[in-house]
């Protein structure tokens, strides 16, 4: 009985796998979507935005402080700027005032000389 028992889950062990469905995904979606996507890219490209000036100097300065920002304010990218003839460094995008003021404060504190820039 034993032995039965045994023979048959040792079938089912190995016809299991042979038994699995496989099933193939295919998404239909409208070509507009591509348009509208890069529609939108452009739009956010080209769209005024706060953002925080870190501080400015030359590249290796600039690539020190985009380094100590990083550790500081790792929710933020920092970026460097060039604007002949200094290296600007400046983080986040902020689309209203009240959000770049929240965190212009915090950044702040670490570093004294940040500027609040407003969108062109």
């Amino acid at each position: 009985m034993k032995k039965l028992f045994l023979a048959s889950l040792l079938a089912l062990g190995l016809t299991g796998p042979g038994l699995a469905q496989r099933g193939q995904v295919s998404i239909d979606q409208d070509p507009g979507i591509g348009k509208l996507l890069e529609i939108y890219k452009e739009a956010n490209a080209s769209a005024g935005f706060y953002t925080i000036q870190i501080g400015f100097g030359t590249y290796t300065y600039a690539e020190e402080l985009k380094e100590e920002v990083s550790l500081e304010f790792p929710e933020y990218q920092p970026r460097i700027v060039f604007d002949s003839p200094t290296y600007r460094v400046q983080v986040g995008q902020f689309r209203n005032r009240l959000e770049a003021e929240k965190k212009y404060l915090e950044v702040r504190r670490k570093f004294p000389g940040a500027l609040l820039l407003k969108p062109e």
